[in-house]
């Protein structure tokens, strides 16, 4: 995909994400890999409403800014992403409702954010992890996703809100649509005696769709 391409589909996702509510004001973060392996990433202070293409920050293949506005603070959670994850081609951040009041409930289990509830969060998300909350910005959030050693492709930052890596733009904002979604079921379904996927179902979805799942 030409660079002029990526801009471009960068700022239409980050718009549909926003015209649909899955994030707010000039909350949110994406960024992308370009073929000469640097990186296209929105501003900070930013609305996924209203990103210019032109604007976007620019990073040259060593993590040098040569061009656009400055970068999101939250380059930290960025750059561990692509740092331990090989198969990382976009990651995108989101202050989405759902996701993050589950986050504050407290039988919410940290190393598997999300409850069985569909097949499709296990092949698009694996498991999620759900990490402590931390100062907006603060780069211990990046170490804490280093810390997973690329094992985990979706975090969720409690009070705050998830971060996905996908092997493009597309596929990471795919995901991370289907992490709210669950969440709202999730919260919809709480104090039911719901039908939630049994382990050996789970297993299954696993095996058939080849999941990262045990780490």
């Amino acid at each position: 995909m030409s660079e002029t391409t990526l801009r471009e589909q960068i700022c239409d996702l980050a718009k549909s994400l926003f015209d649909r509510g899955l994030t707010h004001g000039s909350t949110g973060n994406i960024s992308a890999r370009t073929e000469d392996g640097g990186l296209l990433v929105s501003p900070t202070g930013t609305s996924f409403g209203r990103l210019d293409p032109a604007r976007l920050s620019r990073f040259d293949a060593e993590g040098h800014l040569i061009g656009g506005d400055p970068p999101t603070k939250e380059m930290p959670l960025h750059s561990a992403f692509y740092d331990t994850r090989g198969t990382a081609g976009a990651v995108v951040h989101l202050h989405s409702c759902h996701s993050v009041a589950l986050s504050m409930l407290p039988e919410v289990d940290p190393d598997d954010f999300l409850p069985p509830l569909t097949p499709y969060a296990i092949m698009k998300l694996g498991r999620v992890k759900l990490l402590p909350f931390y100062l907006p910005g603060d780069p211990a959030m990046g170490r804490a996703v280093r810390g997973l050693a690329g094992k985990r492709s979706a975090v969720m930052l409690a009070n705050h809100g998830p971060v996905v890596a996908g092997r493009d733009a597309e596929a990471a904002c795919t995901a991370i649509e289907e992490l709210e979604a669950t969440a709202r079921l999730a919260l919809l379904l709480r104090g039911t005696d719901a039908r939630v996927l049994d382990p050996e179902q789970v297993r299954a979805v696993v095996t058939a769709f080849n999941v990262e799942w045990d780490a």
